[in-house]
């Protein structure tokens, strides 16, 4: 194989994770949302805490897709300035991720 085809299949695999992960975490938020309407309308038996879980883990779920997609369009062009943005991209959605799972933990708890 040479290296075009394989620029080609990384960038279309990173856009693709990155699709992934911004569809997951679209989905969540209007899942959430539909679930808090619905809650408020009918008095279902779904706690907030439930719904607050369950978004809290699509949201981390999709940072996860995000980073692999950051990792992969670092691979083609990878100068010292991507390579630093890269890695302030993934501390920031590390930190993000590692603290909404905690939370999410929090209310399994209640």
């Amino acid at each position: 194989m040479d290296i075009p085809a394989v620029s080609v299949i990384i960038t279309l695999c990173a856009y693709l994770l990155g699709i992934a992960g911004a569809a997951l975490i679209i989905f969540g938020g209007f899942r959430a949302l539909i679930r808090v309407i619905l809650r408020g309308i009918s008095r279902s038996a779904c706690t907030y805490n439930q719904i607050r879980r369950d978004f809290t883990d699509k949201i981390v779920f999709g940072l996860e897709f995000l980073i692999a997609a950051d990792i992969l369009a670092t691979l083609l062009s990878p100068t010292e300035q991507d390579l630093i943005n890269l890695a302030v991209v993934v501390i920031i959605r590390t930190v993000l991720g590692y603290f909404l799972s905690k939370e999410a933990a929090e209310f399994n708890l209640q």
